[in-house]
């Protein structure tokens, strides 16, 4: 992918810059603040969104090239696209909706296998509204599969999930990424999906890749080392004298840093944050 794109955001105009050689059958992260561009990354390789210049090459196969003029339809791309809002039809069951995106000759076992694999087979005659998210973002996902895929586009698939549901379904998508050998891509901000899932990660910066690589090499490389190391984020931070008192939310659980004053400055609520400690001696106590 070489290309760029100029968009326009509340914080003003930003130039989308993507320069990178990917491999194929890989999960890979698009990581970064909202506004730097992940989602339209996302819509540009499927078609939806057209770049202002610039080329996408996918294996042997050229889906745009502003100079030969190219731009192939999205309908023969080859993807698959979860949206954040799962964009299931409504006045339709789980199994007319995936039948809906089943091409013409297509086989229907697929779709049972499919059903079986995210254990909704018991559903399909059930319309999205009496699911939970959690099992509309399972059938968005597999609709996504019908047309058997070689790229898979998840925007923020877990920002609407309880932490439990979150873990179920991730443990899902990577069984359904290794069975299909499929190439993934998916927005996310919470870093504890991004070193689970990833095996590359593109961090973006005001629409430009600052940092590409594992999500060690992204995210690690310049850190403190430490036996206990959490990602999480900051969700209160409180002033007592000459200290600060940082609150991190990870997982489901909450940890409470002392820092200095002037580090808590430089902090607040919201950020992703790594906790790190060189000395941990941990105790087991039997509940």
């Amino acid at each position: 992918m070489d290309f760029q794109k100029k968009l326009y955001s509340t914080q003003g105009e930003v130039l989308l810059k993507v320069q990178c050689s990917l491999k194929m059958r890989e999960l890979i992260t698009l990581f970064g603040k909202s506004g730097a561009g992940k989602t339209t990354i996302l819509r540009i390789l499927a078609g939806l969104t057209t770049p202002d210049f610039g080329i996408i090459k996918v294996q042997d196969s050229i889906w745009f090239s502003s100079k030969d003029k190219i731009n192939i339809p999205p309908q023969k791309r080859e993807i698959g696209f979860v949206f954040q809002d799962y964009a299931l039809f409504p006045n339709m069951s789980i199994e007319e909706n995936l039948l809906f995106a089943l091409p013409k000759r297509g086989d229907k076992k697929h779709i049972e296998e499919l059903l079986e694999i995210v254990e909704l087979q018991n559903f399909r005659k059930v319309k999205p509204s009496m699911l939970s998210g959690g099992q509309q973002q399972r059938v968005a996902l597999i609709r996504a599969l019908v047309r058997n895929p070689k790229i898979l586009l998840l925007d923020e698939p877990f920002s609407a999930l309880d932490a439990s549901m979150s873990q179920r379904l991730q443990e899902e998508l990577l069984k359904i990424h290794q069975k299909f050998e499929l190439t993934t891509f998916f927005v996310s901000h919470n870093l504890a999906d991004v070193f689970y899932l990833s095996q590359y990660v593109l961090h973006l910066n005001n629409g430009v890749v600052d940092r590409q690589g594992t999500p060690s090499e992204v995210f690690l490389k310049d850190l403190p080392s430490g036996k206990f190391r959490q990602s999480g984020t900051i969700v209160e931070i409180s002033v007592n004298g000459l200290v600060a008192i940082v609150r991190v939310l990870v997982g489901n659980w909450s940890i409470e840093v002392v820092v200095s004053k002037s580090e808590g400055e430089n902090l607040k609520v919201g950020d992703l944050v790594l906790v790190s400690s060189k000395a941990w001696n941990p105790i087991i106590v039997k509940l």
